[in-house]
Order: structure tokens, then sequence, then C-alpha cells
């Protein structure tokens, strides 16, 4: 009538704290890894023309922003 739930731990039992501590360290520093290289993708691909266009605005010869932003 009544059903328990078990849990079972897959893979290979790990002897020892010390290993899994390095195990999950391993793995906290690759996810922080990929957060970190997604976050620089969307600020690079969403910040590289206003950096352009800033730089641009501040060389010598003080173009106008429609001068930067036409293609001639």
């Amino acid at each position: 009538m009544g059903s328990r739930v078990t849990l079972k731990s897959k893979g290979k039992s790990v002897k020892g704290a010390k290993a899994a501590d390095e195990k999950s360290m391993a793995d906290c520093v690759k996810e922080w890894s990929t957060w970190t290289m997604k976050k620089a993708k969307v600020i690079t691909h969403y910040g590289f023309i206003p950096l352009v266009i800033i730089i641009g605005m501040n060389s010598d010869p003080k173009p106008q922003l429609y001068q930067l932003l036409s293609p001639v």
C-alpha cells in the first residue's frame, strides 16, 4: 500500500571527503568559466559597435555623429 522512495547514488562511490572536494572544485571552476564566457560573449556582441563609435568621436578631427554613421 505505502510505497517508499529510495535515492540511489549513481556512478562510483568516492572514498574520502578530499576527492569529493576536488571534484566539486573542478565542477565549480568549469561552471564559473562557462558562465563568464557566456557573459563576455553578450557584452562583446552588444558593446563592440558603441565602443567603435565612442573611440571615433574622441579622435583628433572630431567628426559629427552622422558622419560616423554614414557609409560615405
